[in-house]
């Protein structure tokens, strides 16, 4: 596992998603291709994949599994796969491909990828963004779905959530990864975060990605931040959470709007912020208990039908 705690979250997250997405799409089709573009030095990611497939060789029975690797041309990516290409089915074929991201289009209309489930991850840790045409190849998929990796230069060039619901992507999650130390000082006091969103049609995979962002390993020495927090306020990885940036966010959003509904916010809470729908609820309870927040009915089960609305000093 690599040292670097942002890569070591990186993997494991990636590793989670493959574990999920590769039987689902097995089970819808007979044919599914992951591609892979790595713009930064190696990092192991692409060995870990294959490593995830090797375990689900039962489902592959009668159905294909393409991977696409696309690396520099001086990579010795094919000499570090070998070994694990040897454990693999004949069902997975993997192929290298010379090139960045803007080779992805032209990679996967040679895989037959399109119409048929595709899964990107596309990292761009160091290095310029993917373009329009690369995500929208990966759109191209049945469902396609694209974790994407964006360091400093690729966050400056690019409106990610503007460009991903122009490839076709109307549904994204993005949550910031900083290092243990760098979380501790001041937004622009040192450290390099990475940004990682992830972009999809099936509401359901949303709700999944979220699941996995939280079921990360604790003691990585990682922690997240949600961009949308004013406060950039870092949180511990942990299956339950410090929701501070929640409650901010979710009050925000009732001063903005007014009452709201318990479904309403929670509904809020997948598609704005980088926690779980099943978060909203206590993120509500504390503010409830903190005075910030009303409820109606004053007592009971916060339903989802429950109206939740802001304090006058709130």
């Amino acid at each position: 596992m690599a040292a670097d705690p942002i890569t070591t979250v990186k993997h494991e997250l990636l590793a989670r998603q493959l574990d999920g997405w590769a039987p689902a799409a097995l089970r819808r089709s007979r044919r599914a291709t992951f591609a892979q573009v790595r713009g930064g030095p190696d990092d192991g990611t692409a060995e870990a994949a294959i490593r995830v497939f090797a375990r689900h060789t039962e489902l592959l029975r009668g159905r294909r599994l393409t991977v696409l690797a696309l690396a520099a041309p001086a990579d010795d990516l094919a000499v570090r796969l070998g070994a694990d290409q040897a454990t693999l089915p004949p069902e997975v074929s993997v192929h290298l491909v010379t090139g960045d991201a803007e080779r992805l289009p032209v990679a996967l209309r040679a895989a037959s990828a399109s119409g048929a489930p595709i899964l990107g991850y596309l990292d761009a840790a160091t290095g310029p963004a993917p373009s329009l045409g690369a995500l929208a190849a990966v759109a191209g998929g049945r469902p396609g779905e694209v974790l994407l990796v964006l360091g400093s230069q690729a966050r400056a060039e690019l409106d990610h959530r503007r460009v991903l619901a122009e490839a076709g992507f109307p549904l994204v999650a993005d949550v910031e990864l900083v290092d243990g130390v760098a979380a501790t000082r001041p937004v622009d006091g040192g450290g390099l975060p990475q940004l990682v969103v992830f972009a999809t049609t099936l509401g359901r995979s949303l709700d999944a990605f979220k699941n996995d962002l939280w079921a990360v390993g604790e003691g990585t020495g990682a922690r997240y931040r949600d961009p949308q927090d004013p406060e950039a306020q870092s949180v511990d990885i942990s299956p339950s959470p410090q929701t501070d940036p929640l409650c901010r966010e979710l009050l925000s959003e009732l001063v903005r709007l007014g009452p709201c509904s318990v479904t309403e916010l929670r509904q809020f809470t997948v598609a704005n912020t980088i926690y779980r729908a099943s978060d909203t609820l206590r993120a509500i309870t504390a503010m409830l208990a903190a005075g910030r927040v009303t409820r109606t009915p004053e007592s009971g089960r916060l339903a989802g039908d429950v109206i939740i609305e802001p304090t006058t000093a709130g």
